[in-house]
């Protein structure tokens, strides 16, 4: 028989097993993490991530900032209870479950109640006890999934136990939401809901993770936080970024890291977005083909006649012939170019390839050839189909 006894290792082999973990969680996190948020039209984002200055210095908080469809843009943020290389595990996987069900364009209590069920799976005892010690820290986790439309100028989001963000009106007043808290993810939440907020264009929006919640203790105290960051930093929402996080960071606790968003919204302009109802009767495409081409006139974006005249054209067939009432077409001037068509059902499309001897089933597969993405974002009243054009525009500076 051999005899196995625990060995306690040197004090300095600690130290630098340790120091070597602090380093590699620290490495893989900032290769996860860019560096600066997209830039985006629906709204100018800042993100920044403070480590804790103890332990290993990589504990779960993490912001992300995600294009979707129609000009919009999703908001997340995000504290996982792990530390070290477990936190940054726990990240990368919620990380790339939650891009991949923004791609499917849910709503922000559907995204939790999937997120949820994901890490419920993830912990139901699947797998080796190796994979499994890492994704049980899930459990617990806290998340806030927000979407914001610089149309509507709205702002839709539902919490897995996060706080709910501060929001300073342009006028200066700020506000801490009444947002349902929800459960955190993993504990057997079966439904999730959300809020809905109208924010005028210009507000600022301060997203941020438990760190944040134990410094300053209370909503009042982080909206006054907020208040006195656009009061010391002008119009410049990067002014707002730095101002929070030096007046924040000597706060923190020191096993504490913050994620922070600062978001300042935008608004499309009404001459940017051009609607048009459409009737149930297959003999008026004609006549819209003819106003999607004088409105491209107007944009002064002719090159782009031939192939949005064919998107248009099999989006708004495809509507009459499966569709119900209403139908709606939607011309988008943003960065790129958005062409929708809403109608009344639910009835998921396919595309396909049609062969030389079918008479249609080709009108997806030309817009898919035609548009540089294209969608389906199911809504209350239907659905919506969506395809984008690049621009190869400039991109707007900040204010």
């Amino acid at each position: 028989m051999i005899l196995v006894t625990a060995v306690s290792l040197p004090t300095a082999v600690q130290d630098w097993l340790h120091h070597r973990e602090r380093i590699a969680a620290g490495a893989l996190r900032s290769r996860m993490e860019p560096a600066d948020a997209p830039d985006h039209s629906a709204a100018w984002v800042t993100r920044s991530y403070v480590p804790a200055r103890g332990g290993t210095g990589v504990n779960g908080s993490w912001a992300d900032v995600i294009p979707l469809s129609s000009a919009r843009v999703a908001l997340v943020v995000s504290d996982v209870p792990a530390s070290g290389m477990q936190a940054t595990v726990c990240i990368g996987l919620i990380g790339a479950a939650v891009r991949a069900l923004a791609e499917l364009d849910l709503a922000p209590e559907e995204v939790l109640a999937r997120l949820d069920d994901i890490v419920s799976r993830f912990t139901a005892g699947q797998g080796n006890k190796w994979s499994l010690s890492f994704v049980e820290r899930l459990v617990g986790a806290t998340y806030l999934y927000a979407v914001y439309d610089p149309i509507a100028r709205r702002c839709v989001m539902a919490s897995a136990g996060h706080p709910p963000p501060a929001v300073a009106d342009p006028d200066g007043s700020v506000h801490v939401p009444e947002l349902p808290s929800n459960r955190p993810l993993g504990m057997g939440e079966p439904v999730f809901e959300s809020l809905d907020l109208e924010l005028a264009e210009g507000s600022t929006l301060l997203f941020y993770t438990g760190g944040l919640v134990r410094a300053c203790r209370t909503d009042d105290a982080i909206a006054g936080l907020l208040s006195r960051a656009m009061r010391q930093s002008g119009p410049s929402i990067k002014d707002a970024w730095r101002v929070t996080v030096d007046t924040v960071t000597p706060l923190l606790a020191t096993e504490d890291d913050l994620a922070l968003l600062v978001v300042r919204t935008r608004a499309l302009s009404g001459d940017r977005v051009v609607t048009w109802e459409l009737p149930g009767d297959p003999a008026a495409v004609a006549g819209f083909r003819s106003l999607v081409l004088q409105q491209l006139d107007q944009w002064d974006l002719a090159n782009l006649d031939f192939t949005t005249e064919l998107i248009a054209s099999e989006l708004v067939t495809n509507a009459i012939r499966y569709g119900r009432e209403p139908m709606q077409l939607r011309l988008i001037y943003d960065r790129i170019l958005i062409c929708e068509v809403s109608d009344g059902s639910s009835t998921s499309p396919h595309i396909r390839r049609a062969s030389a001897t079918d008479e249609g089933g080709r009108g997806l597969f030309l817009v898919a050839n035609c548009a540089q993405r294209w969608g389906v974002r199911y809504t209350n009243q239907g659905k919506t189909i969506w395809a984008e054009q690049a621009l190869n525009t400039e991109a707007t500076p900040e204010p």
